[in-house]
C-alpha cells in the first residue's frame, strides 16, 4: 500500500493538476473499504456502507471523533494507510494552492494576465514618475479601475500600490490590447514614447475598439491630423501637460471646450472692467443680465485683487471689479451697467 501511494503520488507531482488530489482520496477509499471489511469483524458497524464513508472522512481528515474506530490488528493498520492517504491528498492540495497563489502573484507582476473589468480607463505606456501623477490624479476623481499597459522593457509590475492590473507586452499588438480590456474599456490614454510610437498604438486601439473614448499625447501637436485620420474622435494633447490629460480623462471633450474658448472666432472669451461708479451688485446679477441680454456666459470676476472662479450667485460684485466672460462680442461696461436691476441686489440679499 505503501508503494501504491509513492507512485500515485509521483504522478500528482509532475501532473500538477487538481483532479489527481480527488483521485488519489477515490482510490484510497475503494482499496480501503474490502481491505477493512476483510479485517475487521462482520458485525463492525462502521464498515457498512452506509458508515464507512463517514468514518473514512473523519479519518483521512485526522478529524478522529473516536465514533468508530477498528479493533483488529490488521484493521489498525489499513485505519494508518487511510491517514497517509489523506494526509498525502491534504499536504498536496494545500501545496497546489500556495502554488496557484504564488503563480497568480507572479503573472500580476510581470504583466502576462487578462483583465476582465469592463468601463475601466486603460493607460498605454509608462513614464517613470509621470505615470504615476497621471494615475494617481485620475483614482482619486473616480471609482473605475485603471489597468496599466506597458512595452516589454518594464519587467516587472512598477505601481502595485497604485493600479490593480499590469499588463505588459507589445502595444501595437491587438492581443496584448485585448489582455488589458481595452475593447471593454470607458477611456483608452495612449502616453507613448514618441509621435511616431503613439500613431502606430493609435492605429492598434481604434482597430479594437473604434468607439472608445481615445485620448492621445503628442509632443507636436502639428501632428493632430495625421491621428485624426485614423479616428476623428481623438483627444489629441500636448505631451507636456499632464494635468490636462486627466482632466481629458475625468471629464471626456473638456479639453475641446478649452480649446474653443482659446480659439479665435465664435464665443470667446473677455474681460471687463465695471466703472469704479458703478454700484455693487451680486454675481448672479450680472450673470442674468449677461446672458438674458447678451448671450453671454460669466465665468469669473475678480473683486479687490481676487480672482473668484464662478463663485456663489450672493457675492457681492462691487464697481471697478473684473468680471470675464464668454460671449460672440465685447460688452460695453456701461451698457451693462445699465441692464442691471436699479435696486442694490447685494444689499437686498
Amino acid at each position: 500500500m505503501p508503494v501504491f501511494l509513492t507512485y500515485l503520488l509521483r504522478g500528482l507531482t509532475r501532473a500538477r493538476t487538481w483532479m489527481l488530489p480527488a483521485m488519489v482520496m477515490v482510490a484510497v477509499f475503494v482499496t480501503s473499504w474490502p481491505l477493512m471489511a476483510l479485517a475487521e469483524p462482520a458485525d463492525a458497524r462502521f464498515t457498512d456502507p452506509a458508515t464507512y464513508w463517514w468514518w473514512f472522512i473523519v479519518t483521512a481528515s485526522t478529524v478522529g471523533y473516536g465514533d468508530f474506530h477498528p479493533t483488529t490488528t490488521m484493521g489498525h493498520v489499513v485505519g494508518v494507510y487511510v491517514i497517509i492517504g489523506g494526509i498525502a491528498t491534504l499536504t498536496t492540495i494545500f501545496t497546489q494552492l500556495a502554488g496557484a497563489i504564488e503563480n497568480a502573484k507572479g503573472r500580476r507582476m510581470h504583466g502576462s494576465i487578462t483583465v476582465d473589468h469592463r468601463k475601466h480607463t486603460v493607460v498605454l505606456g509608462y513614464t517613470p514618475g509621470r505615470t504615476e501623477r497621471i494615475v494617481d490624479e485620475v483614482l482619486a476623481d473616480t471609482n473605475q479601475a485603471v489597468v496599466l499597459a506597458a512595452w516589454d522593457e518594464v519587467e516587472s509590475h512598477p505601481m502595485p500600490d497604485r493600479v490593480t492590473d499590469f499588463v505588459r507586452g507589445d502595444l501595437t499588438d491587438s492581443d496584448v490590447l485585448r489582455r488589458a480590456g481595452v475593447h471593454r474599456a470607458h477611456t483608452v490614454l495612449v502616453d507613448a514614447r514618441d509621435d511616431h510610437e503613439t500613431l502606430a498604438v493609435v492605429v492598434t486601439v481604434n482597430h479594437v475598439a473604434p468607439d472608445v473614448h481615445l485620448v492621445a499625447t503628442l509632443r507636436d501637436l502639428e501632428h493632430t491630423t495625421r491621428l485624426q485620420y485614423v479616428n476623428g474622435e481623438v483627444r489629441c494633447l500636448q505631451w507636456h501637460s499632464p494635468r490636462m490629460v486627466t482632466e481629458e480623462l475625468q471629464s471626456p471633450g473638456i479639453s475641446q471646450v478649452y480649446s474653443e474658448l482659446m480659439t479665435y472666432g465664435g464665443q470667446n472669451t473677455y474681460a471687463l472692467r465695471l466703472p469704479d461708479s458703478a454700484p455693487s451688485a451680486a454675481f448672479g446679477d450680472y450673470q442674468t443680465v449677461m446672458g438674458r441680454e447678451h448671450d453671454a456666459t460669466l465665468l469669473a470676476a475678480r473683486v479687490d485683487g481676487t480672482l473668484r472662479v464662478s463663485p456663489p450667485w450672493r457675492t457681492p460684485v462691487p464697481g471697478g471689479s473684473l468680471l470675464y466672460y464668454v460671449s460672440e462680442e465685447r460688452i460695453s461696461p456701461e451698457r451693462l451697467a445699465r441692464a442691471l436691476p436699479s435696486t442694490d441686489s447685494a444689499a437686498r440679499s
